[in-house]
């Protein structure tokens, strides 16, 4: 067995991030090659998510980041198994970077799109197995979502405080100018602070999916069975209207001033900038 310095045991474990018994027992195992000891690692971190990939990553974090022009937005999820590496040092420093490699991803969608993006010559993959084979836990970018503005609105993000909970909102306007105005970029971010605390089925409507809306009008008819058809009608219209009014964004009371909907108070803050704004969409992610 060749003779491991302490300095290749060092150089190894600031690549690595790995302990020291780790790192020596790499090099040991590479004949004191430090790369090819570098891919054992990761190796290891492959092996990890094979070995616990029954197992659920109920924690983590949720990521936002809006570049630097702000017409652009991502959303993502980076999770774990437990509450003590998600806010460990290694896993917060890798949710950080996820941020920054979502933004370069070419993709607006897909966790495999992200993690074969590429930021100075290194792919997030490589990050994530390094994170895992530190940790020893299965990790997973669970959800992730790109907004790019196609004419003038704004996109705006909010995370809870825990980081369990975040949302991406974008609005459009009639001009760059309502859409710059410090208004709309309230009436975004006080939008993204509602669907956070409220997690709305939808927009409106039409985003609703047709098989709760027929769920809900079953369950509706049944309660009033034996009742005249046209009562029952009226019954159902009512109870629908405040299916929408609760599970619709713009139309549930906004949480700041609930004497207005959330769609009301967006238009508002548009004619107040001198123009018009309206909710395009919102995408909403939590962990556990």
């Amino acid at each position: 067995m060749a003779e491991i310095s302490a300095a290749t045991v060092m150089k190894l474990r600031k690549m690595s991030g790995q302990g020291m018994m780790d790192c020596k027992k790499a090099l040991q195992e590479c004949d004191g090659d430090p790369e090819a000891a570098m891919d054992m690692l990761r190796k290891k971190g492959a092996a990890t998510l094979a070995k616990r990939a029954d197992r659920e990553t109920s924690e983590g974090v949720v990521v936002g980041n809006l570049s630097d022009d702000g017409k652009t937005g991502i959303l993502a999820t980076l999770q774990c198994e437990t509450d003590f590496v998600a806010k460990s040092e290694d896993f917060v420093a890798v949710a950080q970077k996820l941020g920054d490699y979502a933004l370069a991803c070419e993709a607006d969608e897909g966790a495999d799109n992200v993690m074969e993006t590429e930021l100075d010559g290194v792919k997030f993959s490589q990050l994530f197995s390094d994170l895992v084979s530190k940790t020893g836990e299965k990790t997973a970018v669970g959800e992730y979502q790109k907004y790019r503005l196609d004419g003038p609105g704004v996109i705006e993000i909010y995370i809870h405080f825990n980081h369990k909970a975040g949302t991406m909102v974008q609005i459009d306007a009639d001009s760059d100018a309502t859409a710059g105005s410090e208004q709309v970029r309230q009436a975004a971010m006080d939008t993204a602070m509602h669907v956070t605390a409220t997690n709305p089925m939808g927009l409106d409507e039409s985003t609703i999916d047709p098989s709760i809306l027929e769920k809900e009008k079953e369950i509706a008819s049944e309660q009033f069975k034996g009742k005249p058809p046209q009562v029952v009608e009226k019954i159902l219209e009512g109870k629908m209207r405040k299916f929408f009014e609760d599970n619709c964004l713009i139309s549930q009371p906004f949480v700041k001033d609930d004497s207005k909907t959330v769609g009301e108070m967006v238009a508002q803050a548009g004619k107040a900038a001198g123009g018009d704004a309206k909710i395009r969409r919102f995408v909403r992610f939590d962990i556990g």
